[in-house]
């Protein structure tokens, strides 16, 4: 399947009328994060595709709508359906603190041979970096990744892998990242890395000024993609464009 992967910018090659001759052959789509809910309202409904977000640490008009408090409650760890995970009225999922098993985006498993949902967990927000809104230190992003554990659990038992995809705005530190204060990345998305070895980690965050700037990289056995703009994946195959 072919993912189309955006974040951070409005991309004037994604909205417009002519996107799906552009991308004709799109499966699903991952936003990640730092976008207007009304971009991603037209992005579904251009595509008519299903389409996973996250919040990021800017555009958080509607952040109160999907979190009741400052943080995500406790009660928001958990697998949802995708039809129950979608909220607010813009036709797309939202994947923050959520591990979601699409059976519509159903795929053989080249290690199995057997057909198999498609598994994507997600988390929003940035590094803390002055208190803001939908801001965490690496601890309590880390909690929040054991958070999901059960029912990464249940991936690896039921289908022979915790997780294909991890959807997040911020990068693994030291992956992408940048020293000021607000681009640094997670320590703890690292730790998940080497604990649950997803295919993809796709992010967002890190602004691609110069678009020779490395945007993909390897680490054990997760690709790491910049979604900046926007990125093509190619799912179950590693490859991006």
């Amino acid at each position: 399947m072919k993912i189309l992967c955006v974040s951070d910018q409005i991309d004037p090659l994604i909205y417009n009328q002519n996107a799906v001759k552009s991308f004709p052959d799109i499966d699903v789509i991952l936003c990640a994060g730092d976008l207007p809910m009304d971009y991603v309202d037209f992005i579904v409904s251009t595509f008519n595709k299903p389409t996973y977000f996250i919040f990021g640490n800017h555009n958080l008009t509607e952040y109160r709508y999907y979190h009741k408090g400052r943080t995500p409650p406790v009660a928001q760890y958990q697998y949802v359906s995708p039809a129950a995970s979608m909220t607010g009225g813009h036709g797309a999922f939202y994947a923050g603190f959520r591990v979601i098993r699409n059976r519509n985006l159903s795929f053989k498993d080249p290690a199995t041979g057997k057909i198999t949902p498609l598994l994507i967990a997600g988390v929003s927000g940035s590094i803390r970096y002055n208190n803001g809104l939908n801001q965490y230190t690496d601890r309590q992003m880390k909690s929040c990744l054991l958070h999901m554990m059960p029912a990464l659990i249940y991936n690896k038992i039921r289908y022979g892998r915790y997780l294909d995809i991890l959807l997040t705005h911020a990068s693994p530190r030291h992956v992408h990242d940048q020293e000021d204060p607000c681009h640094k990345g997670f320590e703890s998305f690292n730790w998940f890395i080497n604990k649950f070895q997803p295919s993809y980690l796709v992010h967002g965050h890190i602004h691609l000024y110069d678009m020779r700037t490395e945007r993909i990289t390897k680490v054990n056995k997760t690709t790491v993609v910049n979604a900046y703009a926007h990125c093509v994946l190619e799912f179950p195959q590693e490859n991006a464009e």
